[in-house]
C-alpha cells in the first residue's frame, strides 16, 4: 500500500506552486487519506478497471485510485494543478498507467482509452451536469462513485414521491441504478466547505432504455414537469405537447393520470411518455 497525500504534503504542494483552491472552480481537496481509501471501496473496483476521474486537483484521491487499478485518466482544467498531478503520479506510482486530460470537463467527447468506472470528488458547483455528460458521452462506463455536496447526493439517489426528487435523480436514473453511499465530513477537506459532503455510487443499467432520440426526448419531458412541479402533468408538460388537451391525449397514450405530478413518476414513466409523441 503506497504513501497518500496527506494534509501537510498538499498544504505544500499548493505553496510551491502558489496555488490555492478556488471557488470559481468548486475545488475543495480532500486531506484525508482513511477518507481517500473510503472512496476507492465504496466505488467496488475489481482493479481490471480503467478509471476516469474528474477535478483530481494535487492528485490524492488519484494516488488512492491507483493503489488498486493500473489506469487511470484525469480530467484537469487548471494548468498549474495539472503540471503538478502528473509530477506527483510520476514520483509515486511510476508503474501504473496514468493519463492526464488538460481539459473542461464538460467539454471532453474523447478520452485516450474507453473508461469501465467514474470515481471524482466533482466541483460542487457543476457537479451534476458533469456527471450527465460523462455518462452520455461515454456508454462503456459501467459504474462509479462521486463525492459531491450532501443535499445534491440525497437529490442524485431520491426515488420518486419524494420532495426531493427532481430532473437530476430521473436523468441519472435513465442511465444507472443509484444509493447513497455514506457521509463525509468537512474536516476532510482543504478548505473546509460551509456545508456537508456524501457519497453517490451508482451501477449502469443492464440494458440501455432507448437511444439517443429517445434519450433527449425523455428528457425534454423531465425538464418540463420540474420546471413546473407543482402543477398537474397535463399543464406542466403542455409546451411540450403542444397544447394542455395534446398533454391529456400523450399521458392517456402513456397510461399516466394527467392529475399527476413529476414527482409522482418513475424515469419508465417519463420514457412512456416521450414514446407517445410520434
Amino acid at each position: 500500500m503506497s504513501e497518500l497525500l496527506g494534509a501537510a504534503e498538499i498544504r505544500a504542494l499548493a505553496s510551491e506552486l502558489g496555488v490555492s483552491p478556488t471557488k470559481k472552480l468548486g475545488q475543495n481537496f480532500v486531506i484525508d487519506p482513511n477518507t481517500i481509501r473510503k472512496i476507492v471501496s465504496v466505488a467496488k473496483l475489481s482493479g481490471d478497471e480503467t478509471v476516469v476521474e474528474i477535478g483530481p486537483g494535487l492528485g490524492s484521491l488519484t494516488l488512492g485510485l491507483l493503489e488498486v487499478v493500473n489506469n487511470v485518466i484525469a480530467v484537469e482544467i487548471d494548468n498549474k494543478m495539472a503540471e503538478a498531478i502528473e509530477r506527483t503520479v510520476r514520483s509515486k506510482e511510476p508503474n501504473k498507467n496514468f493519463q492526464l486530460v488538460h481539459a473542461d470537463a464538460l467539454k471532453v467527447t474523447e478520452l485516450p482509452m474507453q473508461p469501465d468506472a467514474l470515481v471524482a470528488n466533482l466541483p460542487y458547483n457543476i457537479s451534476v451536469p458533469v456527471l450527465l455528460h460523462f455518462l452520455e458521452h461515454f456508454p462503456s462506463i459501467a459504474s462509479g462513485v462521486v463525492l459531491v455536496q450532501a443535499e445534491v447526493a440525497h437529490r442524485l439517489a431520491a426515488k420518486p414521491g419524494s420532495k426531493i426528487y427532481g430532473s437530476p435523480s430521473v436523468k441519472l436514473a435513465w442511465y444507472a441504478e443509484s444509493n447513497l453511499a455514506g457521509n463525509v465530513g468537512r474536516n476532510v477537506f482543504w478548505p473546509a466547505p460551509n456545508v456537508d459532503s456524501a457519497l453517490v455510487y451508482f451501477k449502469k443499467r443492464a440494458e440501455a432504455l432507448g437511444d439517443e432520440e429517445l434519450r433527449k426526448k425523455t428528457f425534454s419531458v423531465i425538464d418540463e414537469a420540474f420546471l413546473h412541479r407543482r402543477k398537474t402533468l397535463r399543464q406542466a408538460i403542455a409546451n411540450f405537447a403542444g397544447s394542455p388537451a395534446l398533454a391529456e391525449e400523450l399521458l392517456t397514450k402513456a397510461g399516466i393520470a394527467s392529475t399527476a405530478r413529476g414527482e409522482d413518476l418513475t424515469v419508465l414513466d417519463f420514457v412512456e411518455i416521450a414514446k407517445a409523441k410520434s
